[in-house]
């Protein structure tokens, strides 16, 4: 499957940056595996049945969660991407029901860059793209927004 960009590119125009989703989607994921795997663990420490079987049941349950945050992260990263060509930015989300932002750089007046603590720490954020007549554009946990800008700003 081709990425989005590559459809769409134009005559002349080239792809000066992608970046995608922060891997901070995994986060719940991650959490729940740990949890998961200490249940695991936890169950072959006990000494009663009942104790065991308890453990080994709620370590599949909260696997089965895991999963499911595993694969809904994974779509999200998968099917988001966002670019910044020479002539444009561009920003797609979804897969069947497709969402797609697109702004010609001539039109963009201003980019904005908000990070939490942890958004700076992981190098993750929100980009708002305020454009000339086009509007408002927010673009959500990017991975390295502050380059992302960068290579909106730079021409």
């Amino acid at each position: 499957m081709a990425r989005y960009i590559d459809e769409i590119l134009q005559p002349g125009e080239r792809v000066l940056y992608s970046t995608n989703a922060h891997w901070i989607f995994y986060f719940p994921a991650i959490v729940a595996w740990i949890v998961a795997l200490a249940l695991l663990v936890l169950s072959q420490q006990a000494m009663v049945d009942w104790l065991v079987l308890l453990c080994l049941g709620a370590a599949g349950l909260v696997a089965l969660a895991a999963l499911y945050w595993t694969v809904k992260g994974w779509f999200h990263r998968f099917t988001t991407e966002t670019d910044v060509t020479n002539l444009r930015v561009v920003h797609k989300t979804g897969f069947i029901q497709r969402r797609t932002f697109e702004m010609p750089l001539d039109k963009v007046e201003s980019v904005d860059v908000n990070q939490t603590i942890l958004g700076r720490i992981l190098n993750y954020g929100d980009v708002t793209i305020n454009g000339v007549g086009e509007g408002r554009e927010t673009i959500r946990t990017i991975a390295s927004p502050l380059a992302f800008r960068s290579s909106i700003t730079t021409r």
